[in-house]
C-alpha cells in the first residue's frame, strides 16, 4: 500500500471485527498493544482488508509493554505477515536505532512505515506543526501528526500545515483529537491527508473525538474523498 490515494483505516484491537469494517474501510488498523495475544490473532487472520499494524508506545497513548526492544520486535513480527502492508512507529523510535531497524525490517517485507507522532496535550503552532509533519515523511512513507485541539484556531493551523505538507510533496495523515477537532477526521483529506481512522464500534474508541466507521465513510462519500461506491 503505498498511500497515494486516502485509505480509511477501521481501528480495533480484535481483527474478528474485519467482516463489519469492510464494507466501509481501506484497511484495519490493528492495535496490537491493545489485544491479548497480537501475533497468533495475525496468524489466525483470513480476512479481505489489509492490515495497518501499531504497537502503541505507552508515552503516546498505548499500552504496549514499557520495554522499547519488546514493543519493537512485535511490531517487527507483525511485518513479516503477508496481509500487514504498514507499521505504525513512533517517530520518536524511529530516530534511535532500533525503531530504525524495525522499520527497515518491514522494508524488506514490503511494509511501509507510517512514522507518528501525537500530542495529547495540545497543538503547537503552525511551524513546528510543519516541522514534525516533515521530520515525519522523512522518517516514514507516510508521516503522522495527531494533535489535540482546544479550539477551532487550533484545527485550522493543523489543516494548514497539511496543506502545507502536502504541496511540497510529503505524504502525511492528520487529525486533531478532541471535540474542537473532530471534524478535522472527515475534512483533513480535503486538505491532502492520506490516512483516516474510525472504529468499527462508538464505543471501542481509540483515540479522543473519533467517529465511528460508517459515519466517518459517509461523511468521506458526501465531501467527495472516496467515490460514492467505495
Amino acid at each position: 500500500m503505498n498511500f497515494d490515494s486516502f485509505v480509511l483505516a477501521a481501528a480495533t484491537a480484535t481483527l474478528e471485527d474485519e467482516p463489519t469494517a469492510r464494507p466501509h474501510a481501506d484497511a484495519v488498523e490493528f492495535r496490537m498493544d491493545l489485544a491479548a495475544a497480537p501475533l497468533s490473532a495475525l496468524d489466525d487472520y483470513d480476512g479481505d482488508l489489509p492490515i495497518i499494524a501499531t504497537n502503541r508506545d505507552p508515552a503516546e497513548g498505548g499500552e504496549a509493554a514499557a520495554d522499547e526492544t519488546d514493543r519493537l520486535a512485535v511490531i517487527e513480527a507483525a511485518s513479516a505477515h503477508d496481509a500487514v502492508v504498514a507499521v505504525d512507529i513512533e517517530l520518536s523510535s524511529l530516530r534511535g536505532s532500533a525503531g530504525a531497524e524495525a522499520a527497515a525490517a518491514a522494508r524488506d517485507h514490503g511494509a511501509s512505515t507510517v512514522a507518528s507522532v501525537h500530542d495529547f496535550e495540545g497543538t503547537p503552532d503552525e511551524s513546528r506543526l510543519s516541522d514534525l509533519l516533515a521530520a515525519a515523511a522523512d522518517h516514514g512513507e507516510v508521516g503522522k501528526l495527531a494533535v489535540t485541539a482546544t479550539d477551532r484556531a487550533d484545527a485550522l493551523a493543523l489543516l494548514s500545515a497539511t496543506q502545507t505538507a502536502t504541496a511540497r510533496g510529503d505524504r502525511v495523515a492528520t487529525m486533531a483529537m478532541g471535540e474542537a477537532g473532530r471534524h478535522t477526521r472527515a475534512v483533513a483529506p480535503c486538505y491532502g491527508s492520506k490516512i483516516g481512522y474510525a472504529p468499527v464500534d462508538p464505543a471501542e474508541a481509540t483515540a479522543p473525538g473519533q467517529y465511528d466507521l460508517a459515519t466517518l465513510a459517509n461523511l468521506l462519500d458526501r465531501l467527495g474523498v472516496r467515490p460514492a461506491d467505495d
